[in-house]
């Protein structure tokens, strides 16, 4: 089946012919008709088979009948609207969408949270027949009634198993009541859960359900391997594997974002060119970041589940898994960023002992048997080299650049003045006024009682550096 066959425009099929595409993908074929006769729809289908395509492309053609080339906003209300969980992945939705309406007078735009409001308001004020949004920053523009959605003809929910997740549930509750209840609704996904068919009653009529796969399938392009190590030799073991493996470019999953940095930085001192990207890093940052990975200058994308939504690298070869997912949908989402468009990928899994639980449930929810494998000189319970086992050494530097070790001398020698103890370094003037008491035994002698509980021994007794003293007064300490 070609394009041509599924009822699109010419201005349609000349835009996404010159990106090289003639032929869709099955959830192309099944989604497009559907949507251009207006039916609900609930499709399923693995990542990285053209479900933004198989959305956008009908929409187009539905919305054609709008296209204008007034100045007017009033010409330009919004009528279709696409909903996104991550800033990511809405603004590759808009970079397609661009693409596809290269030859069509239809405005669109993205509006995403960590970017300045103002240059959205102004698009929104000019008229845009498609919004491609997150649901928080929706909401902002709402409320600041910079955004009408009474004319909207088609709502999208894209990836609506990772916004029910992120706990979106209430923001899209609130959003589509705003709507008109004469609507066509496309909820789009990469998993099926109970959520999801749940959702779908809520808020769709009758819907067709299209599946192209099995649900929870992971792709067949995608060969996935399980390597056993010990956790506090994932690093070593992930740095090896990228040098031999000789990987030009890979995404690396972590479950937090503390350790997404922590692995960028430790990758960085291997001598790998790493950043890491998650929801705390300013979106200016995130983008600069994502266009060096894409233009190929960024070996190592360390990220977070949520942070990596919408990627869409060609033919990215290889996927790592530093630490496996809580949930195994997010390990069918994680895999999915590689074997793209019927490309060829690899998918690596570094699993500790500690995380059996977890490669059980993948096993369980992909009805495949994942066998782990051991890379020499990283076993399980083996001794780390002494270059690994070293601990990084934390050295403070006083004065004149000087390096001192734990023992507070340089090569072994200890400075008498370091040596003491700490209480020798207390300034008596902070102790409490009920501790300084003046003696007899000389003139200006100031002598601090201890406390009657004290175990330590009176007669031990010092004299404070002068240094540390008010001028003309010498301190004794009994303990």
């Amino acid at each position: 089946m070609l394009f041509s066959e599924l009822g699109l425009s010419p201005e349609i099929l000349r835009a996404i012919e010159e990106q090289g595409y003639t032929e869709p993908t099955p959830i192309q074929a099944k989604a497009i008709p559907l949507v251009l006769s207006g039916r609900d729809l609930l499709a399923a289908a693995q990542t990285g088979t053209g479900k933004t395509a198989a959305f956008m492309l009908p929409i187009l053609e539905r919305m054609k009948k709008f296209a204008n080339t007034s100045v007017s906003p009033a010409m330009h209300p919004v009528r279709a609207l696409v909903l996104s969980p991550t800033r990511e992945l809405a603004d590759q939705i808009g970079v397609n969408v661009k693409t596809y309406t290269k030859y069509l007078p239809l405005r669109a735009t993205t509006v995403f949270g960590g970017m300045n409001m103002d240059p959205q308001t102004a698009e929104l004020r000019r008229g845009m027949e498609i919004v491609i949004a997150t649901p928080g920053r929706l909401l902002d523009h709402i409320q600041q009634k910079t955004i009408q959605l009474n004319k909207v003809e088609v709502l999208v929910l894209d990836e609506a198993d990772r916004m029910l997740d992120m706990g979106f549930i209430q923001d899209i509750r609130k959003i589509m009541s705003m709507l008109p209840k004469e609507r066509q609704t496309l909820l789009f996904s990469a998993t099926f859960a109970t959520e999801i068919k749940r959702l779908a009653a809520d808020f769709m009529k009758d819907p067709q359900t299209v599946e192209v796969a099995r649900q929870n399938a992971t792709n067949e392009q995608v060969e996935q391997l399980v390597y056993s190590v010990d956790a506090g030799r994932k690093r070593h073991l992930l740095s090896h594997l990228i040098k031999t493996r000789d990987m030009s470019q890979v995404i690396v999953f972590c479950k937090t974002k503390i350790s997404a940095d922590q692995l960028a930085r430790d990758l960085k001192r291997d001598g790998l060119v790493a950043e890491a990207i998650h929801g705390d890093k300013a979106q200016a940052s995130r983008l600069e970041i994502l266009s060096s990975f894409k233009e190929g200058s960024l070996r190592v994308l360390v990220a977070t589940d949520v942070a990596a939504r919408g990627l869409d690298i060609t033919e990215l070869p290889f996927v790592v898994n530093y630490e496996l997912p809580n949930s195994p949908e997010d390990y069918v989402h994680r895999i999915g960023r590689t074997g793209r468009a019927g490309a060829s990928g690899i998918a690596i899994s570094l699993m500790s002992p500690a995380e059996t639980r977890q490669h059980e449930a993948i096993e369980k929810l992909t009805r495949q048997t994942l066998k782990p494998q051991v890379v020499e000189g990283f076993q399980p319970g083996a001794a780390a080299p002494r270059e690994e086992a070293a601990p990084r050494r934390e050295s403070s530097r006083g004065e004149g650049g000087r390096d001192y070790g734990r023992e507070g001398g340089r090569e072994g020698r200890s400075s008498p003045v370091r040596a003491a103890p700490r209480e020798s370094q207390r300034d008596p003037m902070s102790l409490p006024a009920s501790a300084l008491m003046v003696g007899k035994s000389g003139e200006g002698l100031k002598t601090i009682n201890p406390t009657a509980g004290s175990r330590r021994s009176r007669k031990a007794q010092r004299e404070v550096p002068a240094l540390l003293l008010p001028p003309r007064y010498k301190v004794e300490v009994n303990r």
